[in-house]
């Protein structure tokens, strides 16, 4: 399998940079990581290792979450340096125990090729093991959030929808969320370049305007 590599010389993913291409095996067969992904919103999400206690409350909870995501336009893809036979084996095994279906891919990355793209490998917590990182990719192939968590922590998935759902509401409507922003609450108006925007701002009535610099709207 071929992969493409970051321009980055050291490695680094960063914030609104590419989101490196991949080919790769799966539980849902061969991919070409950019193919699969259809110009859609993506999660990709490592985990530790298969059949452990963590990992599968995260990949019960990934799966009770699956048409919601689908809904929002949302991707899903885990990854883990396991085989896929271990991936079929766990995924038939959470269904038989937990009543839970997997309906999202699973990369067997036994050679630790995405890890090491990915950056999931944390060598003080793990060389064997990747750490639980969540990539929020956007339909350009950007990266727009990175989220780590420990092995022994699992993740907050109303987090992880609320970061879905923040990203998808700044670029459709070009502003930003504030703290703990849910869907519904008002949204923050970019701060005015100039003096004369300025003036013109804190006289704006169709905003909740605090100061020159801090505005609000609802959608």
């Amino acid at each position: 399998m071929s992969e493409t590599h970051q321009t980055d010389p050291f490695g680094r993913l960063e914030l609104n940079g590419p989101a490196p291409d991949f080919e790769a095996n799966s539980t849902h067969g061969p991919l070409r990581f950019s193919e699969w992904a259809e110009g859609k919103w993506v999660i990709l999400f490592s985990h530790p290792a298969d059949f452990t206690p963590v990992c599968t409350t995260e990949f019960i909870e990934f799966a009770r979450r699956f048409e919601d995501f689908e809904k929002k336009g949302v991707k899903i893809i885990g990854n883990s340096i396991d085989s896929h036979y271990s991936h079929i084996a766990w995924v038939r095994n959470i269904e038989e125990k937990f009543g839970v279906k997997i309906q999202f891919p699973i990369i067997a990355d036994v050679d630790m090729k995405v890890a090491r793209l990915y950056g999931m490998l944390h060598e003080p917590s793990s060389t064997t093991a990747a750490v639980r990182c969540v990539f929020f990719i956007d339909p350009g192939m950007r990266i727009r959030a990175m989220v780590y968590y420990p092995l022994n922590v699992g993740r907050n998935f109303d987090e992880i929808v609320r970061v879905i759902d923040a990203l998808q509401t700044v670029d459709a409507h070009g502003v930003s969320c504030p703290a703990d922003w849910k869907p519904g609450e008002a949204v923050i108006v970019p701060p005015p370049g100039t003096v004369q925007d300025a003036e013109k701002r804190v006289k704006d009535p169709g905003l909740n305007v605090t100061d020159w610099y801090f505005s609000k709207k609802t959608l």
